[in-house]
């Protein structure tokens, strides 16, 4: 399946799909501050729409999974939101985040468009319940322990629950210790169960575990990953975006420069 033969999704009223139409997803992994989000996401708004691409902000309030306790976590649930709802304002971007815990899912779906399921998570039925009783687009992230076949049955969770729309996400499958590979036909297989698969390519070559108390990771092979997505029919693209990845104070490694997501969103039209 070619990216142009997709069916068309819309997220409120924009309609993503067909043709040179893709989910463009970019943010930083973590809220690290209100004015790193404002120079983000006015910064990827200005180079969508130059290129005529609309796109979807994401940043997490609490990154529950850090690999060490003394790990920045973000600035937690009210707090984010409020920053959320900021750059939504400012901007008129569509915002997703991610949720952890079933209480999350209701004030997450009063200010954003997109409730994120992380990977580890994905089975976790209450968690699905709940992210698809908001009424909001539901993704979810492939666990790094599943094929895509097997994501049938965490997208039939969210769909029996009440969501309208479910996304899934590839995001690597774990191969021995501190590593990840990517099984492209993962895509063309989930996309027998959902009209919209994501490639999250930042995740994708992490190093988990492998660098010294947090995750490592190599950027360099992101551009390269995208253009393979493509070929297997993504119909979105998922960056980590930093202007300042090594500084940043989570997913340092695998964050994309700021500066270099235009020529790559280029080459994926």
């Amino acid at each position: 399946m070619l990216i142009n033969d997709v069916n068309k999704v819309k997220v409120g009223n924009i309609v993503f799909g067909g043709k040179k139409r893709f989910v463009l997803i970019a943010g930083p992994c973590v809220m690290e501050s209100q004015e790193l989000m404002d120079e983000v996401a006015g910064g990827i708004k200005e180079i969508c729409d130059r290129l005529g691409i609309e796109y979807i902000f994401k940043a997490s309030f609490d990154k529950a999974n850090r690999t060490s306790i003394r790990s920045f976590r973000g600035p937690g649930l009210e707090k984010g939101l409020e920053m959320l709802a900021n750059v939504k304002e400012r901007y008129g971007l569509r915002i997703l985040t991610d949720i952890h815990e079933s209480y999350q899912a209701e004030a997450v779906g009063q200010v954003c468009d997109v409730i994120q399921i992380p990977a580890f998570l994905c089975r976790q039925t209450d968690l699905l319940v709940a992210a698809a009783k908001t009424g909001r687009i539901v993704n979810i992230k492939k666990a790094q322990f599943l094929s895509g076949l097997d994501m049938k049955y965490p997208l039939e969770k969210a769909k029996e629950a009440g969501a309208k729309d479910v996304w899934l996400t590839e995001r690597g499958n774990s191969f021995g210790y501190n590593n990840l590979v990517v099984d492209f036909r993962n895509i063309p297989d989930m996309l027998n169960y959902t009209p919209n698969v994501i490639m999250d390519y930042t995740h994708s070559v992490q190093r988990h575990g492998a660098g010294g108390g947090k995750t490592g990771g190599d950027r360099r092979y992101v551009p390269s990953m995208a253009m393979a997505a493509k070929a297997f029919g993504a119909t979105g693209y998922f960056f980590e975006v930093h202007p300042n990845p090594d500084e940043g104070l989570s997913d340092a490694a695998n964050m994309l420069e700021l500066n270099k997501l235009k020529g790559l969103i280029k080459n994926l039209l």
